[in-house]
């Protein structure tokens, strides 16, 4: 069982940058593809960024091309998102997810394993 805890969210203004930290309990983790999700209250979970166990592919939802970043340290089981030019439509709860086989990185089904979030707040 592998266990996911998120960090990193905060209130930030319009602008601004943040770095999400997904850190996993088990070397497993390594191995598995993980993605960054976000749920805005009242609204399904979409699909943020994902990255593979070896970091040789990357995948953005359109709406955070350019602006978001993600990243793994496998030797810190830990992943990142690196936000850039938050807009008040940022405003959710983020989750990391893992998972071992996962071939549609932008579905949530594919994903073994999820954290229990981190909220992100952007002023306007």
């Amino acid at each position: 069982q592998v266990q996911l805890v998120e960090s990193g969210g905060g209130l930030v203004q319009t602008g601004d940058s943040l770095r999400l930290s997904c850190a996993a309990s088990e070397r497993a983790f390594n191995t598995y593809t993980v993605g960054w999700f976000r749920q805005a209250p009242g609204k399904e979970r979409t699909f943020v960024a994902a990255i593979t166990w070896s970091s040789r592919n990357t995948y953005y939802a359109d709406s955070m091309k350019g602006r978001f970043t993600i990243s793994r340290d496998n030797a810190k089981t830990t992943v990142y998102l690196q936000m850039n030019s938050l807009k008040p439509e940022d405003t959710a709860l983020y989750y990391c997810a893992a998972g071992r086989t996962v071939k549609a990185p932008f579905l949530p089904s594919q994903y073994d394993y999820w954290g229990r979030g981190t909220q992100v707040t952007v002023s306007s």
